[in-house]
């Protein structure tokens, strides 16, 4: 009935024997991991293998949808759907104790083993409606981290999301918190063009899920209905992004993203995409039309008391000692505070260099115009705590100048940000993160921000001054770096010359070079030599495909993608007796054509481009009947390369289809798919030649 992992009990009381689940073998790879490996080694298992389930499963990031609540070693926590614990042994660290539900033993094995040395956790194994008759009343929070949209399959009753959520509160105990992360199915991604996480189709939520399926996602609105329906008054709205499976930032509607806060919108690690917009441009229109609460791609919903944290940023993407959390606290009655945590043992070091890092700027440059937003150190020296000051960023501000063009006060402002930041700059203490983001900009109410007067005449604040280094570093260069990064977050800001600008500044071309070479070391340096999840995007290898660049295959705008039909009725082919397909592409390289054949044709000749390129016939059917791929079917002027590819080092491809022995009648039709790529001629030529030797 019950088995010990370590210190971990599961429980087997409703397990029906086997599990009615299973992702394969894959489980079994992440049995083997945790088994074989502490948790300090997951990153680079997850960077070395590049495999979307064993990112999902096993990345740190996973936890940080639940890490900022404020939950107690007092606490005791249900964790519905557990899976295999990729936020337990979180909710294990902050609460007294965790009761955790999964219908699989397979991972429920995984999280015990990965999670063998926390003493408070209980896994039950089996149906959660079996389960739940057992539980306690006397829950301080009851998570539901990616299984609300489960609701049908865990609930069979007519109203099954509004009846979860009541039986759900009866298990609370006074003041308890219900907590939901969960996708919302008007997300920016998915109109851009993800697929829908659990279906793995595009457009099903945004088409209402016209097409059925066990999972439901929500927008706002609808959630708030059912809380209103399960008599749940008290609730707050978070909007984590990404998304909340690997939240880096949490917002709320205290605190709501401004625009140029949205950058990182690659949000298809397990399936392929298409990217049909800018999600940032789009991010920030939304933004600045205080819509973001409508295209947020996920939810995180707190019902019950508020939590006094209002915003959190992540930065445990980095090495282990530079792993912090920051928070904006806005607790009743009291003036809003911004917070440095240290996520690590390690990072207590870097949070207490931040005050000593205060001391020495605010010396530096006191009489500059730069004013340093006061720290002090909170719980033994592993929290920072700031002033919360409100006013825009000098970052905005450029922003504004340079969206109407106003290039005189764009020059004018950024020479005053490099005056100041040049004041006491042979002194040994550098800020290296001096870029327009970190400098606020504190107007008045009735102060207008685009007066470049009004914003030269004020003191600025450095909000920001984590890296600050014991060496002095050279104005320009600090100058070169913040232009440098602004001008690489937004394809907006494109247009200014960033080489002009520097040679304004007096750095020369290799100097140039060398600052880049710099900032490249220091991401290595605050990163530790880590992945960014970018790239293992990229290693895991699922394609993004962009419509934009290929849309002109169905129009025929493009010659050299132009494919054109000959047949040949016993005398040959000719110009007079072809025609252009309009649209043949079914995609970026696939070919899709049926073709009406009348009854006295020979040999029908497909020219697939009008370019050198790589072609693989993967399926070719006459009146629905296979046509033999070999050389008395098919002959081409290509080179053979096998399995239905053939390269051909001509910009006049074409593959003849010998139909004249075939039996015909007066209507035919000829069905062909053809994947393609296009190829420089040099490189054609070469896989041509290889070719002679291979066959």
């Amino acid at each position: 009935m019950k088995e010990k992992v370590g210190k971990i009990t599961l429980d087997y009381k409703h397990y029906p024997g086997e599990d009615l689940y299973c992702d394969g073998d894959v489980e079994d790879e992440l049995l083997e991991i945790v088994k074989s490996h502490p948790a300090g080694e997951f990153q680079r298992i997850i960077e070395e293998r590049a495999k979307w389930p064993i990112l999902y499963h096993l990345s740190p990031l996973r936890e940080n949808i639940v890490d900022w609540l404020p939950i107690g070693k007092e606490d005791k926590v249900l964790e519905i759907g557990s899976g295999c614990g990729a936020v337990t042994g979180r909710l294990a660290q902050k609460a007294g104790e965790v009761i955790s539900i999964d219908l699989s033993r397979k991972r429920s094995l995984i999280n015990a083993y990965r999670h063998q040395g926390c003493g408070n956790v209980t896994i039950h194994v089996g149906n959660f409606k079996d389960i739940e008759p057992d539980l306690p009343k006397d829950f301080d929070y009851i998570c539901f981290i990616g299984v609300f949209e489960y609701g049908q399959s865990y609930i069979d009753t007519k109203n099954p999301y509004v009846d979860w959520l009541k039986m759900m509160h009866g298990h609370l105990k006074e003041n308890g918190r219900i907590v939901i992360a969960i996708e919302n199915k008007l997300g920016l991604k998915y109109f851009a063009g993800c697929m829908e996480d659990h279906l793995g189709t595009y457009f099903s939520g945004i088409e209402d899920y016209a097409k059925g399926g066990g999972v439901r996602t929500f927008v706002r609105g609808r959630l708030e209905q059912m809380f209103a329906k399960s008599g749940l008054q008290e609730y707050s709205f978070y909007y984590p992004y990404p998304d909340y499976k690997f939240m880096t930032t949490l917002y709320s509607d205290m605190r709501l993203p401004k625009p140029g806060e949205l950058y990182d919108n690659m949000r298809n690690f397990d399936r392929e995409r298409m990217l049909l917009f800018d999600e940032k441009q789009a991010f920030d229109g939304i933004a600045r039309d205080g819509l973001f609460p409508v295209f947020s791609n996920s939810y995180a919903v707190v019902i019950g008391p508020k939590p006094d944290v209002a915003y959190v940023k992540y930065s445990n993407d980095r090495a282990e000692e530079y792993a912090i959390r920051t928070e904006l606290w806005m607790e009743e009655g009291q003036k809003p505070v911004i917070r440095k945590q240290a996520l690590s043992d390690k990072a207590a070091e870097h949070i207490k260099g931040m005050a000593d890092a205060y001391g020495d700027l605010a010396k530096r440059f006191a009489g500059s115009g730069l004013e340093m937003n006061r720290c002090r150190l909170l719980e033994g020296g592993v929290c920072a705590e700031f002033e919360y000051i409100q006013g825009i960023t000098l970052e905005e501000i450029l922003d504004g100048f340079l969206e109407r063009e106003d290039w005189d006060s764009f020059h004018a402002l950024f020479e005053e940000y490099r005056k100041r930041i040049s004041y006491g700059e042979e002194l040994p203490v550098a800020d290296y993160d001096l870029i327009f983001a970190n400098l606020l900009v504190p107007l008045p109410e009735d102060a207008d921000w685009d007066d470049l007067e009004t914003v030269k005449g004020l003191p600025w604040t450095v909000i920001d001054y984590e890296w600050t280094f014991g060496k002095p570093i050279c104005a320009k260069e600090t100058a070169y770096r913040a232009l440098y990064c602004y001008i690489l977050e937004n394809e907006k800001r494109g247009k200014l010359d960033l080489a002009s600008m520097a040679r304004k500044l007096g750095i020369s071309v290799q100097e140039e070079e060398a600052c880049k070479e710099r900032e490249m070391d220091f991401q290595k340096f605050v990163t530790g030599q880590r992945k960014s999840m970018g790239e293992i995007r990229e290693a895991i290898g699922n394609r993004v495909m962009e419509p934009a660049k290929w849309m002109h295959k169905f129009d025929g705008s493009c010659k050299e993608e132009q494919v054109q039909i000959y047949a040949d009725r016993g005398k040959g082919y000719s110009e007079e007796d072809s025609y252009f397909v309009r649209d043949a592409y079914a995609g970026e390289n696939m070919i899709l054509l049926k073709l009406s054949v009348d009854k006295d044709v020979e040999t029908l000749r497909i020219d697939p481009a009008m370019d050198c390129c790589v072609v693989k016939i993967k399926k070719l059917l006459f009146n629905k009947k296979e046509v033999g791929n070999g050389r008395k079917a098919i002959v081409t002027n290509g080179r053979r390369l096998g399995n239905g590819s053939y390269v051909f080092a001509t910009k006049d491809p074409n593959i003849n289809i010998k139909i004249g022995g075939i039996e015909k009648m007066e209507e035919n039709e000829l069905e062909a798919e053809l994947e393609i790529v296009r190829l420089p001629a040099g490189l054609a030529e070469d896989m041509a030649d290889g070719a002679k030797k291979w066959f």
